[in-house]
C-alpha cells in the first residue's frame, strides 16, 4: 500500500496547545473512522507553521478526502518512493 507526506499549511502549528492537539487528533481519527481501514495515519510532525503527516492509503484521492472531511488543509500530498535510513548505509 503506498505511503504519503502530506504538507498542512497551518500558521502557528508549533505553538498549538496540548488540548488543541488532541482535539485535532481526535477529529482525525473519526474521519479516518468512518472512511475505513484501507486509509491509516501512522504520525505527524509540527514545526512553526507547518504539519507533515504520514499516512497510508491506497491512492492520493482518499488522502485528500480525509483531508476534506476533517476541514485539514493538505497544501502538498507526496507519494513516499522509498524510505532511506542510516541501515541504508550498510
Amino acid at each position: 500500500m503506498p505511503k504519503y507526506v502530506i504538507e498542512r499549511d497551518i500558521p502557528g502549528a508549533g505553538q498549538l496547545s496540548a488540548a488543541d492537539l488532541k482535539g485535532i487528533s481526535q477529529t482525525s481519527c473519526g474521519v479516518l473512522s468512518n472512511m475505513g481501514p484501507q486509509i491509516q495515519w501512522l504520525q505527524s510532525y509540527v514545526t512553526g507553521d507547518k504539519v507533515y503527516c504520514v499516512y497510508i492509503a491506497p491512492n492520493e484521492a482518499m488522502v485528500r478526502e480525509h483531508a476534506a472531511q476533517g476541514g485539514f488543509p493538505a497544501n502538498r500530498v507526496s507519494e513516499v518512493a522509498t524510505i532511506i535510513d542510516p541501515t541504508t548505509a550498510e
